[in-house]
């Protein structure tokens, strides 16, 4: 919901001033520009990008709006499922979770975290490495050397999206000069013919695609794609702490641990204390 305010104080700040100064509302409207404007930087944004960078920046609306799932809450759960597996296979053997790893859904430990199962690729890397972890054959070192060329990979993927929707922005005032290009020509074809009053008119449409063209820029879809970018960034991050956890097991430290290592990877704002992933993972 910040966002959403973020942006009606944009438009309040424009337009409330706009008035202030003597403007009419009625002068910023008009269809044909946003439709110029809008749909060469849309059209442009499906050239320049796959099929799943578009539909990643489309389903990205509304957990941008309406806030994303890295809460405390969710890092309790990634960090209580890594130590109930880890614990299990501490306690009956590597061998113990293969079940659990092969069908994480029908597991008792992964049913436990709706949040994690819904997350089919978080629960994927999961599975993953506990499985080459329990065929006993890669050192840590190695392991963690994965690890790390893995989750640079996924970073690069995670923020595609929000490096698509920024050349868009960057892209929107180039856009905006062309609206307002046509809207000169369509004025210098009637500067002989038009009335002064008329000329005014169109000179002035002509600017609004200016206007508006930064606006859209600088006000909604760049820091839009900067909020895709923290939120990119945040589940990046989670994947690190996944790591650390996994890395720090396969070394010999015990659960309690090994988790704690994933929490402290965690970034400061969401990271539970302690006592609080103490009391989550007793709480099972």
């Amino acid at each position: 919901m910040l966002k959403i305010g973020g942006f009606v104080v944009v438009i309040g700040a424009v337009l409330g001033g706009f008035l202030l100064s003597g403007g009419n509302i009625a002068a910023l409207w008009h269809p044909f520009e946003i439709l110029i404007i809008g749909g060469a930087a849309f059209g442009a944004f499906l050239v320049a990008n796959s099929g799943a960078v578009v539909k990643k920046a489309m389903a990205a609306g509304p957990a941008i709006l309406f806030g994303h799932r890295f809460s405390k809450a969710f890092y309790l759960d990634v960090l209580g499922v890594l130590y109930e597996v880890l614990n299990k296979s501490r306690r009956e053997g590597m061998m113990a979770i293969e079940a659990d790893v092969e069908a994480p859904a029908e597991s008792p430990i992964f049913s436990k975290y709706p949040a994690i199962l819904k997350d089919t690729h978080m629960t994927e890397f999961i599975c993953d490495y506990l499985r080459i972890m329990s065929s006993g054959n890669m050192a840590p070192h190695e392991l963690e050397a994965l690890f790390d060329v893995e989750i640079s990979a996924l970073s690069e993927e995670l923020q595609e999206p929000s490096h698509a929707v920024t050349r868009v922005a960057d892209a929107l005032p180039g856009f905006g000069i062309v609206a307002a290009v046509l809207g000169i020509v369509i004025t210098m074809g009637i500067l002989g013919d038009a009335e002064k009053a008329e000329i005014g008119e169109k000179v002035a449409t002509a600017l609004v695609g200016t206007f508006l063209g930064i606006l859209a820029a600088y006000g909604f879809v760049g820091p839009f794609a900067t909020a895709m970018g923290h939120v990119a960034h945040e589940e990046a991050n989670t994947y690190e702490a996944i790591k650390m956890t996994l890395v720090a097991s396969a070394q010999g430290l015990p659960p309690a641990l090994a988790v704690e290592f994933g929490r402290k990877s965690l970034l400061p704002e969401h990271r539970p204390s302690f006592n609080e992933l103490e009391d989550s993972v007793k709480g099972r």
